[in-house]
């Protein structure tokens, strides 16, 4: 750089400036340019191995990567993987809603028939928990956010569809009875 000064002098040198001279010090200028020590990923033109091991690697930080492999669909979902099951009523519960609501969410306490598993459902609409009585036949459904619980009701992840083979919103709505058994 001291060589080049002294060719074009210091009056000329702004204006006849060359190409790597003015690279230099956009570098030297701009801090993002420069990998940081330890903590980049490699950048070589020879790394494609390396950083293809290291994609694989970081993969399992993702959660729906993590349970979608590891099959944890399957032996932590009472549904064992499936969009509804059937059970039967074991119990018409109330759950306290979180704070800052205050209600009490009427939810009944399910007995899946596939597996034996008690689960807690929640009751749809104003009223509908007096279509259920105990024993009786339900058909549960996830109940959104994909496995968590909705809203301010704790613990709570699926909802009833069905009763004996009818559908909650038609008795509901008066469109259908409740077979009597």
């Amino acid at each position: 750089v001291q060589s080049l000064r002294s060719h074009f002098g210091s009056s000329g040198f702004g204006s006849r400036r060359c190409g790597f001279e003015s690279r230099a010090r956009v570098r030297a200028a701009h801090p993002a340019s420069a990998p940081v020590m330890g903590s980049s990923k490699p950048r070589g033109i020879r790394a494609a191995r390396k950083l293809t091991i290291r994609r694989r690697t970081q993969l399992w930080a993702d959660k729906d990567y993590k349970k979608a492999n590891l099959g944890t669909k399957y032996k932590c979902n009472p549904f064992g993987g499936t969009s509804h099951a059937k059970g039967i009523v074991v119990e018409k519960i109330g759950i306290e809603a979180k704070q800052p609501n205050s209600a009490i969410r009427k939810c009944c306490r399910v007995q899946l028939i596939k597996n034996g598993k008690k689960i807690a459902a929640f009751v749809p609409r104003d009223g509908c928990l007096n279509f259920i009585d105990e024993n009786d036949e339900v058909l549960i459904a996830g109940f959104g956010r994909r496995g968590h619980a909705v809203g301010d009701i704790p613990g709570v992840r699926f909802k009833v569809v069905k009763v004996a083979g009818c559908g909650l919103g038609a008795l509901y709505r008066a469109k259908k009875e409740k077979p009597r058994s």
